[in-house]
């Protein structure tokens, strides 16, 4: 969920919000203007804390711009788990930022996200994942793309099909975490879940969102069904009774079994579990 670094009340009420994960935003959503002031706001809003629960972001502003460098180092003393990297092109860009936040006394910890939102950016989405071990997630940013592409924007975005597929691939290839791009229209609620359900099927982890009233779709979107769940608790059992018989395989309802499929049920298990021990530790879900 992406939260204006500006947007004083929308800080405070991203603490009562059921989101994965928060990203305070210094750079698009914040007025050249207020720029300064939306660096301080969020720092002394991280610093009150009430965030926990999710895993914290904050954008920065690009470093050739006259923000950049000192968003990296405020945001190194900052309690959070990562840095979302706007309009990544290069391998040369992640460096970049990674030196300065090292130079400003970062945590080694402290993972960087990368924005893929030009065709520079696709083209190169498998260097730039594979920049740094601090590079955690690539973050698919279709606004500017459609546009540097001219293309239109449609509801089944297909012009978008080969870039959002590349870039999965080049995450995938690296053991990132892949996040699809924010839904503008908020009118739109049924394009919206077409978009999450969409992305789901692309692969994607979860989908960055711009409002709370997106939350609960695309939650209901990306978590395990309980039907999923079921089902993968059953391959898991299945595959280890036949394993204890020295099986390799084995027919679940009809279908064969096999490692891959074993693999795949544990993930979405244990996606199902972090979900739920989530909802458990947050409020409740605060609203419009």
């Amino acid at each position: 969920m992406f939260l204006p670094g500006s947007n004083l009340r929308a800080l405070e009420k991203a603490r009562g919000l059921l989101a994965d994960g928060l990203i305070f935003d210094l750079e698009d959503a914040v007025a050249p203007a207020a720029k300064e002031a939306a660096r301080a706001a969020v720092a002394a809003a991280l610093s009150a804390g009430g965030y926990d629960g999710r895993e914290l972001v904050v954008r920065v502003n690009a470093l050739d711009t006259g923000w950049g460098a000192a968003d990296l180092a405020a945001v190194s003393g900052m309690p959070v788990d990562a840095v979302l990297l706007p309009k990544v092109e290069s391998v040369g860009q992640v460096r970049r930022a990674l030196s300065a936040l090292d130079a400003s006394g970062a945590p080694p910890t402290l993972a960087l996200w990368c924005m893929i939102e030009t065709p520079l950016g696709i083209l190169d989405a498998r260097p730039i994942a594979a920049a740094s071990p601090r590079v955690a997630a690539l973050v698919a940013g279709t606004s500017d793309l459609t546009t540097a592409l001219h293309a239109l924007h449609t509801r089944d975005r297909a012009a978008l099909a080969t870039a959002l597929g590349t870039m999965l691939l080049a995450a995938r290839a690296h053991g990132l975490a892949a996040l699809d791009s924010i839904h503008l229209d908020l009118a739109d609620e049924e394009g919206f879940v077409l978009a999450c359900r969409q992305g789901r099927a692309f692969g994607f982890d979860g989908k960055t969102l711009i409002h709370p009233k997106q939350i609960e779709p695309a939650n209901a979107v990306f978590a395990p069904s309980p039907e999923e769940v079921a089902w993968s608790r059953r391959v898991i059992a299945a595959h280890a009774e036949a394993d204890a018989r020295g099986q390799g395989v084995v027919l679940l309802d009809g279908r064969l079994v096999e490692n891959l499929h074993v693999a795949d049920a544990r993930r979405v298990v244990a996606i199902a579990e972090m979900v739920d021990q989530m909802k458990a530790e947050r409020p409740p879900v605060g609203r419009d």
